[in-house]
């Protein structure tokens, strides 16, 4: 009789993004992908061109007011962000 080597592919998925260390981008694409659904619609509707580049996300917005409303949300929005990915990944949040 053969010895079965099955494993669950949820098992195997998980142990290969461990191993290639992948969390941390998997999570910076569900930030992005949540961000109408964390910021809200009228937020989302103002901000495009979303990047998370070594743990800052850069966001850029096309109304100046709203700008200077998030840049003083920002330790706020910070904190969800990070509460959404269940690590630390945003250190830091420059709107442009």
């Amino acid at each position: 009789m053969r010895k079965s080597n099955t494993e669950k592919l949820g098992q195997v998925l998980r142990q290969y993004i461990e191993e290639n260390k992948l969390q941390h981008k998997l999570s910076e694409v569900d930030i992005i992908a949540s961000w109408e659904e964390l910021m809200g619609k009228t937020v989302a509707s103002y901000t495009e061109d979303l990047k998370i580049s070594n743990g800052t996300l850069f966001v850029k917005t096309s109304s100046p007011m709203l700008r200077n409303e998030l840049m003083m949300m920002k330790e706020e929005i910070r904190k969800r962000l990070n509460e959404k990915a269940g690590m630390e990944l945003i250190r830091q949040i420059i709107f442009r």
